[in-house]
């Protein structure tokens, strides 16, 4: 009788484990404009963000897909996967104009719906990917289901602000500030375009002129899908456009993690805010596109795609959280 109740209990514990280990999981693609290679797929553990549309990820200025085993998306395509997610990592230059970086990630959305035989793409861009994401929607919305937009420098940043005056004061002439910037961060950032799999041409202050004020506001001007009206700058865009669903959100707080050295650098930034909520980069106010699902996370700009490597602040949710909820409003809303 032991022997037959012990083996009843093994069946049983093994019948409520299986499914959950040999659930079919969502993939993780890392694109580029030579084309997408998918990586090891996590085990299945939800259907909870299966998407209709394939969610693909724009990284934002100085970014990268992935170099060695540092990820620009940490731990989020995993955990979106293995609720059942299919995610394309693109990959576009980490420093150039919205327009350029627009046209490189539009080359892979392209090749993305070729792989996966679908019509449409969930867009999701941090940082200057926001406006990469637009730029595909406004150019070809026919291939975009949504475009979300997190701690997007939507109309520009006080930041960018700040080092474009002073690359164009007279101590910046002088000291030639504008080439010796533009030397050492194309440089860097080739050498890190190399080490993640991509040879992009940079162009540092053409991407710091794109974030600006006034480079942020030309582009509004051509993209203006999404956008809070002119008379409102800190309300909500239109929900819906050319069939475009627009989502952002983004945070508040600088300082989220002691034990993260990024954290006081972000915490210095947002001193050009004067007094404004920011996330250490981008303004509560710039960051609102289409609907605003919330302004005021207690995350700073890393803390938005759980950087650096998940130190974020212990009383807030999770930024893996925060994606997975999103990718389920998408699967919600039929996207």
């Amino acid at each position: 009788m032991n022997k037959l109740c012990s083996s009843l209990l093994l069946n049983t514990a093994i019948g409520l484990v299986a499914p959950a280990t040999t659930m079919a999981a969502g993939s993780i693609s890392i694109c580029s404009v030579s084309g997408c290679s998918e990586t090891a797929s996590p085990w299945g553990w939800s259907r909870y963000a299966d998407t209709r549309y394939p969610i693909v990820l724009a990284h934002g200025m100085a970014g990268f897909s992935r170099v060695g085993p540092l990820d620009y998306w940490y731990q989020i395509p995993q955990d979106l996967a293995r609720n059942g997610a299919d995610v394309f990592i693109t990959q576009v230059a980490s420093f150039e104009s919205s327009e350029v970086r627009g046209e490189q990630l539009l080359r892979q959305v392209e090749d993305i719906l070729a792989i996966t035989g679908a019509d449409r793409v969930n867009l999701i861009g941090h940082s200057h990917g926001s406006h990469s994401i637009r730029y595909v929607a406004g150019v070809a919305p026919d291939l975009v289901a949504s475009a979300t937009a997190i701690g997007g420098p939507n109309t520009g940043s006080p930041v960018a602000d700040l080092v474009d005056d002073l690359r164009t004061s007279e101590v910046g002439d002088a000291l030639e500030l504008g080439p010796v910037l533009s030397s050492v961060l194309n440089g860097f950032f080739g050498l890190v375009g190399l080490l993640s799999g991509e040879a992009y041409e940079q162009d540092a202050l053409a991407g710091l002129a794109s974030l600006t004020t006034e480079g942020a506001a030309d582009f509004n001007a051509r993209f203006p899908a999404g956008m809070p009206a002119l008379n409102d700058p800190c309300g909500q865009g239109a929900a819906e456009t050319n069939g475009v669903r627009y989502y952002s959100w983004s945070g508040t707080r600088t300082l989220t993690n002691v034990a993260d050295v990024s954290d006081y650098a972000l915490s210095l930034t947002s001193l050009a805010f004067n007094g404004e909520a920011n996330d250490g980069l981008v303004g509560r106010c710039s960051s609102h596109l289409g609907t605003v699902i919330r302004d005021n996370y207690r995350m700073n700009h890393l803390d938005e795609v759980n950087q650096m490597i998940g130190l974020t602040y212990l009383f807030e949710t999770n930024p893996k959280s925060v994606f997975r909820v999103h990718a389920n409003r998408l699967k919600q809303a039929g996207l």
